[in-house]
């Protein structure tokens, strides 16, 4: 294995998936293949097997609508498979909003704007208020009220069916991220990635550190998008059980010592305190 795949393996196997899918999308709008129809909130598979987004599920029930059976199999089939996998999984192989959000992050490096803002202006847990709040709002409004301002849908719809006005929101969350704050859409602000973190806290694939080979240089931290879920790096031999973990390989990568790596849940340790 050349040391640059070895470097970008997850790298590049994540861009691979989310511009396959991108590309199914398209082909199934643009010259009627039946591989994968439909869009994130909605799909259909072969012309077979229904796939649903179940957060956009969720809120049509809140919002009072008739939900369709086809539907109703989607959001499980999609719940089942982001349980077993890891939910934020979804963020980081699936959504095409991170490949923006990735963008933008590589730029304040290269800018060193990360230098210049260091400190962080707000919290994570603003995404589960926002997710609260969408649901609230569906109740009251009577429609999807995320999937209703969604930009990831905007994107993925824009692509696939002709961008518009998707590109202002597309370009907001850009430059959000790069002036304003550091992962601000996907780490701070998505209720989408909340949703999935809850869904995802009890998956059976986990990043693993050993403590053993760990020589401290905290490579992971400084990739990891989600840094507070490696609290363990440098101190015990753990799993990473926090939901917010996007399994997207980063630290994987970028770990000269082998110190971390995948592995399936142990669900016989002992529970994990989550980091600060």
């Amino acid at each position: 294995m050349s040391s640059f795949f070895k470097h970008y393996r997850f790298l590049l196997l994540r861009r691979i998936t989310q511009v396959s899918l991108l590309v199914l999308y398209f082909g199934a709008n643009a010259w009627g293949w039946h591989v994968l129809q439909g869009n994130l909130s909605s799909s259909l598979v072969l012309d077979t097997i229904p796939l649903s987004d179940p957060y956009a599920t969720l809120q049509l029930f809140a919002a009072g609508g008739l939900v369709a059976t086809n539907l109703l199999v989607g959001a499980l089939i999609i719940t089942l498979f982001y349980f077993v996998i890891g939910g934020r999984a979804f963020c980081s192989w699936v959504c095409p909003m991170n490949m923006v959000t990735d963008f933008a992050a590589f730029l304040r490096e290269k800018l060193e704007i990360n230098r210049i803002q260091d400190k962080q202006p707000a919290t994570r847990k603003m995404r589960y208020w926002i997710l609260g709040l969408s649901f609230i709002l569906s109740l009251f409004l009577g429609v999807a009220a995320f999937e209703f301002v969604s930009p990831i849908s905007m994107l993925h719809r824009g692509i696939i069916f002709g961008m518009g006005f998707g590109w202002a929101a597309v370009a907001v969350i850009f430059l959000f991220d790069l002036f304003v704050l550091k992962n601000g859409w996907c780490g701070h602000l998505c209720p989408l990635g909340g949703f999935y973190s809850l869904l995802g806290r009890y998956s059976f694939i986990r990043v693993r550190h050993s403590e053993e080979k760990c020589t401290l240089c905290m490579k992971c931290k400084q990739v990891c998008p989600e840094h507070q879920v490696l609290f363990m790096v440098g101190k015990e031999s753990l799993q990473v059980l926090d939901g917010e973990c996007t399994n997207c390989g980063r630290c994987v990568e970028v770990c000269e010592d082998d110190a971390l790596n995948f592995s399936i849940r142990n669900y016989l340790g002992n529970t994990q305190s989550k980091g600060e």
